[in-house]
């Protein structure tokens, strides 16, 4: 499948999110741990909020742990909220326009998992995505698919509402074509201040999703730690995996779950159940 990470919090350097923990995202391109597969190959991509309300996107199909533009941007782009994701296609074409995150105005979107049986329920779940929005879909995913149907079912004004709209839909479409189990998902989309993270599978089996603990907390724990020091007590991390083995650094996020990280505020875990 895939693995990705959603941060908002004190500016960092790009890099130290995705280069320098032990278990970066990086390494996870190569070898990761819980992942469906070790490899996640088939391109990757950063979506980062700078100066304007769109955010910026680098999208490419290079392996991430073999792109040398990755590496020098990295090292010199400061972030306070970024998504990333590393692919690895369930069956879509290795193109640029496959790679997430997804971005519509001043969203953006990444998603790891699939649509069971995506080309069987592909045209009824495309007819009800919203005319408006149907010339904006560049690729050949079911994530991006899931996104503009969320987008049409209201995410700009409830993100949860809108994803279990989507989440039922998709399931309800599935299940009249013979599919048992239609979604398996970790998803995260943010307008630039708000991040929903979504931990959720018609089978109740779903992929591995983990959100970091309060910073504040490690701090006492770990008081000679330097990358602590620097980080605001409201800086949170939604990852597919770890970025490290600090004891008590990582809470996994519970099946049907959704994550809500505002400035400011402790995250919230809400129950998800389309």
């Amino acid at each position: 499948m895939c693995r990705w990470l959603a941060y908002s919090g004190s500016p960092v350097l790009l890099e130290e999110l995705l280069y320098a923990p032990e278990n970066s995202l990086v390494m996870q391109s190569k070898h990761a741990r819980l992942g469906a597969t070790a490899v996640n190959g088939d391109g990757f991509g950063i979506g980062w909020y700078g100066s304007t309300s769109t955010p910026g996107l680098f999208l490419s199909t290079e392996p991430a742990w073999n792109d040398r533009n990755l590496r020098e941007l990295s090292a010199q782009i400061t972030v306070d909220r970024v998504f990333a994701h590393v692919r690895a296609s369930t069956g879509g074409a290795v193109q640029r326009s496959n790679c997430h995150p997804f971005r519509h105005g001043g969203w953006l979107w990444m998603h790891n998992g699939l649509i069971a049986k995506f080309p069987l329920v592909r045209r009824e779940l495309m007819l009800a995505i919203d005319p408006v929005l149907f010339p904006l879909i560049e690729g050949s995913t079911d994530s991006e698919i899931m996104f503009y149907l969320a987008v049409s079912f209201g995410l700009e004004q409830d993100p949860p509402a809108a994803v279990a709209r989507m989440v039922e839909f998709v399931e309800d479409v599935g299940r009249r074509a013979g599919v048992e189990y239609p979604v398996q998902m970790t998803v995260a989309v943010t307008d630039g201040s708000t991040t929903w993270a979504f931990r959720y599978s018609s089978r109740g089996k779903s992929r591995s999703l983990f959100h970091s603990t309060d910073v504040s907390t490690l701090r006492r724990q770990y008081p000679d730690n330097p990358a602590l020091h620097d980080l605001t007590d409201d800086s949170r991390l939604v990852v597919s995996e770890p970025l490290g083995d600090l004891v008590g650094a990582w809470q996994e996020v519970p099946e049907s779950t959704c994550v809500v990280v505002r400035p400011g505020v402790e995250e919230e875990l809400l129950p998800f159940k389309p």
